[in-house]
């Protein structure tokens, strides 16, 4: 047994989809959360930008004795992933294959959408992933960055919602899915919203629940998981480069958890640091 915590980050608030599934599939894990809201969207910028600023989070994961990382960001997981496994030596989690696989299972008639940032499209990280396992699968790609912003001004008005996410699917609408990746760590605190647009007969896949289940696997297996309740309750610590308002108040709102108390953290010399 390992009572180390798990580093999550993110370019926001999206990867609090992965905790949120961390608390129900590994409850008595302790978490470290980075959401990089100051450089958020990462979608748009270019890969070397992207990978720059994942190294940047992981050193300072790193420094609060994490015992294994989650990138719960499509784009930087498409961006940083190997490298970052061959930089560190520490278990790191990418959400991309998780997500596939999962897609691969369900699907029933080879038909999958994805719905992803910029970034994360354009790397075709979740259609060569899928064609290796389904090679006659048909995959359709829509890059959707609005859903992101609905997520991180915490946009609440159903109405507003229905006709951004009616918008941002559109392209889907000639397509006949079965299966549909929410391909952004943000994408699932929208999902009643976008099963309502796409269709109840469209499955979606969470691709950062998926890769909880694949840590909580692998901690079993290397007899790291922490088993026993903790008596105060698991200690969460969440950091953002961004406003710590706005950061605590979405955190508590998408996690159902009473304050969550939020650090900033500032760039300085290229590390990132409390400040």
């Amino acid at each position: 047994m390992d009572t180390r915590p798990i580093g999550y980050l993110d370019s926001g608030l999206g990867g609090l989809t992965a905790v949120r599934a961390a608390l129900e599939l590994l409850p008595n894990e302790d978490v470290v959360y980075v959401g990089d809201t100051a450089r958020m969207p990462y979608g748009p910028r270019p890969q070397a930008e992207v990978l720059q600023f994942t190294r940047q989070i992981i050193n300072f994961l790193l420094s609060q004795h994490v015992k294994a990382i989650v990138i719960a960001c499509n784009t930087a997981t498409a961006a940083a992933l190997p490298q970052m496994q061959a930089e560190f030596d520490i278990p790191i989690f990418g959400v991309i294959n998780a997500g596939v696989s999962a897609a691969a299972k369900i699907t029933r008639q080879q038909k999958i959408g994805v719905i992803a940032t910029e970034g994360t499209v354009k790397s075709n990280r979740y259609r060569d992933g899928l064609q290796k396992i389904l090679p006659t699968a048909t995959i359709h790609q829509i890059a959707a960055p609005k859903l992101v912003q609905l997520v991180e001004k915490n946009v609440t008005d159903p109405k507003y919602q229905k006709q951004v996410i009616a918008e941002q699917l559109a392209g889907f609408k000639t397509e006949s899915l079965d299966t549909l990746i929410l391909g952004c760590t943000h994408f699932p605190l929208l999902a009643p919203q976008i099963q309502a647009v796409i269709g109840p007969d469209v499955q979606l896949v969470d691709s950062g629940a998926a890769t909880v289940l694949e840590v909580q696997k692998f901690l079993d297996q290397a007899e790291m998981r922490q088993f026993e309740p903790r008596l105060d309750g698991v200690n969460m610590q969440f950091y953002t480069t961004g406003a710590v308002e706005i950061f605590e108040q979405a955190a508590t709102h998408w996690l159902n958890r009473q304050h969550s108390q939020v650090k900033h953290l500032a760039l300085i010399a290229d590390q990132l640091q409390l400040g």
